[in-house]
């Protein structure tokens, strides 16, 4: 099923693409309500939105990633070999594709319901002016940024920018220069994930990057380690658990010349 509509004064033109209907409805529905937006086109399935993509010239695809045959992943891969490749904003269900769809070059991802402010920001988003080559991508770490979704937006957070994690529960709170960030992944998780990267599990409830450790101390029986002060946060100490000591120590020792190294 394809559709055309015309609506000005906007320039933009825009292929949205779900296999759902009412969900393709509603974001149509949406998209007319922008000023920006112009041409907008429709495909229920992945051949469909290639099918108009080679009758119509289009600045963005608005694209639901589950879909029967070619999901919207597969989908973005073919029209990022395109020699002008639209823009891609994901529209989904599921938080857990953020990572996989901003290497894929997205300029945003929209988690269902989708609210008119954010389709807004979504629109503002897309690169005004003629399609940009596909650019040349280095293969990236898939846990080198963690999606953070807050109030219906899910923004990504680098690793690199995480100081420490302390476990709540299922969850773990991510500490950063500028605040904390609480996500759905157990604190072993992510000591699987992160331990190449520079980052050490030093009790239970606690992991923390070398980078940011400044020393060890004695508190009574018990070691803490210690972090530097970040932003307008002071110095942190966090207790090692007794059987981490020797691990810690073991890893501060390289990770102590690379930052000389570094410097």
């Amino acid at each position: 099923m394809t559709q055309t509509t015309i609506k000005g004064p906007g320039t933009l033109r825009v292929l949205a693409v779900d296999d759902e209907k009412p969900a393709l409805d509603e974001l149509v529905y949406l998209l007319r309500t922008r000023p920006e937006v112009g041409e907008i086109h429709q495909a229920a399935d992945a051949t469909s939105a290639l099918r108009v993509l080679r009758a119509h010239p289009v600045d963005a695809v608005f694209l639901d990633i589950n879909m029967p045959g070619l999901d919207g992943m597969e989908l973005a891969g073919i029209l990022s070999e395109f020699a002008t490749p639209p823009a891609l904003v994901f529209v989904t269900a599921h938080d857990d594709r953020a990572v996989a769809a901003f290497d894929l070059g997205a300029v945003d991802y929209l988690l269902k319901p989708i609210r008119e402010a954010r389709l807004a920001e979504s629109v503002r988003r897309i690169p005004s002016g003629p399609a940009r080559p596909s650019p040349q991508r280095e293969p990236s770490d898939p846990h080198a940024v963690i999606p953070v979704e807050l109030g219906g937006v899910t923004t990504l957070v680098a690793r690199e920018s995480v100081n420490w994690v302390e476990a709540d529960g299922d969850y773990a709170r991510l500490h950063t220069d500028t605040g904390s960030h609480l996500v759905r992944i157990p604190l072993s998780e992510l000591e699987n994930r992160w331990r190449e990267a520079g980052f050490v599990r030093v009790h239970r409830s606690y992991l923390v990057a070398l980078r940011e450790v400044t020393g060890l101390r004695m508190v009574g029986t018990s070691t803490v380690v210690c972090l530097r002060a970040t932003g307008s946060s002071p110095a942190v100490e966090l207790p090692v658990a007794r059987r981490q000591v020797r691990e810690l120590k073991h890893r501060l020792i390289p990770a102590a010349h690379r930052t000389r190294g570094n410097r």
